[in-house]
């Protein structure tokens, strides 16, 4: 079993942080389907420090979660490392950093995957991080800023320099977003340049595709985004892959609605009737995906207002 710091991860899966996607009702349902590990939604270093009302929502770990991870992001060395000081006392097995983002309002200012275009930053950034906290530090990066400068071993190995425990590592550039297709290669030569555990990220959609990642890449751990959207299933079916070497069919349109419902009752707990409801309208379309009339549901599940009509139009799906 992988152990990053003091945490002991059950299997290799873990959740990846999604910005609008990996909030508490989502973890818990990805959690009770064998997911090891999840990410929040990554966090604003800056809002912490200004107290934004908007971030303890993102930051908060329910009760029945198993080990979830803080991510934040920034490009602050005194910041990022005094604000993660501040709340490593909270529930979570380590802080990230985000090295990754590729949305150009996050590049834009020099943070998300804009660090890797400047690793002395990213060594002063960790080394300000591991010295001033107790829990354990990792970071996530892509495969480089585009094809001119990929330099994600180099990245990796400044990290383990500094004292970081461990790296994840997207098989893209931030010019590919999240078109073509992920460079496992990179993830192989990140994990056979550095000792600290390497966790693989990038195409897992299918159950055998976490298995093949780690054989052809040695990585550690695998990092499931977005093929876990509307599908948590797919920790469960690629655990049970890894230890079968057999493919379960995917759940049936009972399940599926079951699911939904579920999400859509915790979605409601958590955050109340309006705004759940108006959140649960992507996870919709994503479970609905490649079902009859699915683009018929989509369009009137934007209408509902209520649990009630969200409850009739699921029912009917599939049906």
């Amino acid at each position: 079993m992988v152990k990053i710091g003091n945490t002991e991860l059950v299997n290799p899966f873990i959740l990846a942080p999604m910005a609008g996607v990996t909030d508490l009702p989502f973890r818990l349902l990805c959690q009770e389907q064998g997911c090891a590990l999840a990410y929040t939604e990554m966090v604003s270093a800056k809002a912490i420090l200004y107290k934004n009302r908007n971030t303890k929502p993102l930051m908060e770990v329910g009760e029945k979660e198993g080990p979830v991870a803080l991510q934040l992001f920034g490009c602050d060395p005194e910041i990022l490392s005094c604000m993660a000081a501040q709340v490593e006392d909270g529930p979570y097995a380590w802080i990230d950093i985000n090295m990754g983002c590729p949305v150009p309002k996050v590049v834009n200012n020099g943070e998300g995957s804009a660090l890797m275009k400047n690793p002395k930053l990213v060594e002063q950034i960790l080394t300000a991080m591991v010295k001033r906290m107790k829990k354990p530090v990792t970071i996530k990066i892509r495969k480089g800023f585009d094809d001119t400068s990929v330099n994600a071993v180099e990245i990796a190995k400044i990290a383990e320099f500094c004292g970081v425990s461990a790296v994840a590592v997207h098989g893209r550039t931030r010019e590919q977003f999240y078109s073509g297709k992920a460079d496992w290669d990179m993830i192989r030569q990140v994990k056979e340049a550095v000792r600290i555990p390497v966790i693989g990220n990038g195409d897992i959609f299918r159950p055998e595709d976490g298995a093949r990642m780690m054989k052809e890449t040695g990585c550690d751990a695998v990092m499931i985004a977005r093929g876990a959207r509307g599908n948590p299933w797919l920790f469960s079916r690629s655990l049970h892959y890894l230890r079968t070497g057999e493919i379960l069919p995917h759940p049936g349109a009972d399940e599926i609605r079951k699911e939904m419902l579920r999400h859509t009752k915790l979605h409601i707990e958590y955050k109340g009737e309006s705004l759940g409801l108006r959140e649960m309208r992507k996870h919709v379309s994503w479970y609905t995906a490649g079902l009859p009339r699915s683009s018929v549901l989509r369009s009137r599940i934007n209408q509902a207002e209520t649990y009630e009509e969200f409850y009739e139009l699921i029912m009917e799906a599939g049906s």
